[in-house]
């Protein structure tokens, strides 16, 4: 009569067993396929921190282009605009850009070492910059993620 109950037990830990090691191995399955990597499938985010804000923005395979907006309520001149991205190099050409409130500028910052197209990019954003008659020196910094287009 012992011999039946542990016989059973043993079945149903079996049973149990070979239950959990198919998820596991479906989990398994899955996470190599990438289901559990939404960065593949979401497109890409810019923060600049205020009084900038990042209107629109792509990274192609020579450079990055970034719209920046002015969301002070007053005209900055901005002295540098920097990208530094986790691959490659990227080195602004201009500075001394005026912007007013509530306007915008778009720049080219050109790059050089840049992955294949389709592939993600991430970088540091940094901006100089001093309020209208002002010389003191202020930065707002951000980041930027994307992945590179044609």
């Amino acid at each position: 009569m012992h011999e039946r109950k542990g016989q059973a037990a043993m079945e149903f830990l079996m049973t149990y067993g070979w239950a959990i090691l198919a998820a596991i191995i479906a989990i398994g399955v899955l996470a190599y396929f990438g289901v559990f990597s939404p960065g593949k499938y979401t497109t890409g985010s810019t923060v600049v921190n205020p009084p900038f804000y990042a209107n629109a923005w792509n990274v192609k395979g020579n450079g990055i282009n970034i719209e920046i907006k002015n969301n002070g309520g007053e005209l900055y001149n901005i002295t540098s605009l920097s990208i530094t991205p986790d691959i490659g190099s990227c080195t602004a050409n201009d500075t001394q850009i005026l912007i007013d409130a509530g306007d915008a500028v778009e720049r080219h910052i050109p790059c050089s070492g840049l992955p294949a197209v389709g592939s993600s990019v991430k970088g540091d954003i940094s901006i100089s910059y001093h309020k209208s008659g002002s010389t003191i020196d202020l930065t707002s910094t951000g980041t930027i993620a994307e992945k590179v287009t044609a």
